[in-house]
């Protein structure tokens, strides 16, 4: 995308009433909370709390991968959201991310309050959360649960090659009762992402034998169509099957194979620009609980905001308006 420069229009009179002036502090060295270009739009700050979605389908909250939105500022990413009419934000709570784990406690409550303020939500969360014995665990699970965020997503595991294929399982399902025992006790719930590769989850029946042997409704699966297709391009609603009494959440993305100079490659594409049977997900997902969370991975071509980047070559403009065309589409496909 081309470079253009962001909108100038002034922010002060939002922030004043919004009462965010004091969240322009930077987030762990990050330019998340430092002065940013302003929004065109000023949503003014719901009365109520939560607004539901335009989009809404059913009882689903529909939020947006934040990864996407870490160039802009606080204020900036809240507008955006309430803007584009999407439920709240599935946040980066890991390194890297929104929120750098060490300051959860500080900056967790502040981007719930920024959400709030212009009445929309933490849906859920994205971590590096592995075990519930690794630094800062207790403490992201425990500011989350205080802030009543009730879904994260967890760490991939990796298959350790010293071992087999089933004690690599143990060991999992070892981790992962850990974490359950930790989840139900902030009331919160953590899905395991199938992605494609050759780590824990990939093919998707490994993922489904660890559940079954953990056994709790607090560690589930955060089903993601685009990595089922990449991974079984026929076969995925059989590994769907096999999942749906796990799933706890669910990822919107869409992808394409490409020939490269003789080397295929997944290339990352707008929903419903790919190869993902979107109808046939649409009757997966009518049989999942009417209030499953939905998370909108945007990963395609955006100026490097896809990637994360704190500068990336995209305007509020075009970011709004890929993240208003991905809403319709998850509308009109999964209703």
């Amino acid at each position: 995308m081309s470079q253009n420069k962001h909108f100038a229009t002034s922010r002060r009179s939002f922030l004043q009433k919004a009462g965010l002036t004091g969240l322009a502090l930077p987030l762990a060295g990050h330019q998340f909370l430092q002065a940013n270009p302003a929004s065109t739009t000023t949503p003014q700050p719901s009365s109520v709390g939560f607004s539901p979605s335009p989009y809404s389908i059913g009882q689903h909250k529909i939020a947006v991968f934040s990864k996407a939105l870490q160039w802009t500022e606080l204020n900036q990413m809240a507008d955006m959201v309430a803007e584009a009419g999407i439920d709240g934000l599935d946040l980066t709570v890991r390194p890297g991310g929104h929120v750098e784990p060490e300051r959860v406690k500080d900056d967790l409550p502040k981007i719930a309050e920024a959400m709030k303020k212009v009445g929309k939500e933490i849906v859920m969360m994205t971590t590096a959360i592995g075990g519930a014995d690794e630094p800062f665990t207790s403490d992201i699970l425990t500011t989350a649960g205080q802030l009543g965020i009730g879904f994260y997503r967890m760490d991939w595991y990796k298959y350790d090659q010293q071992k087999n294929i089933d004690d690599n399982l143990k060991a999992f399902a070892k981790r992962m009762t850990g974490l359950a025992k930790l989840n139900k006790a902030n009331n919160i719930k953590a899905g395991y992402q199938n992605h494609a590769g050759t780590g824990f989850g990939s093919p998707v029946w490994d993922l489904v034998q660890v559940l079954r042997q953990v056994d709790s409704p607090w560690v589930g699966s955060q089903y993601d169509i685009r990595h089922a297709v990449v991974e079984g391009a026929n076969s995925w609603p059989l590994g769907f099957d096999q999942l749906q009494p796990f799933i706890n959440t669910i990822v919107m993305k869409d992808f394409y194979w490409a020939n490269n100079n003789g080397k295929w490659q997944v290339v990352n594409v707008p929903l419903g620009e790919g190869m993902v049977d979107f109808s046939a997900y649409a009757n997966k997902v009518k049989t999942l609980a009417a209030n499953m969370p939905v998370t909108l991975h945007q990963e395609y071509d955006l100026g490097g905001a896809e990637h994360g980047h704190r500068k990336a070559n995209i305007t509020e403009a075009q970011m709004l308006a890929a993240m208003k065309k991905d809403m319709t589409f998850i509308k009109n496909s999964l209703s």
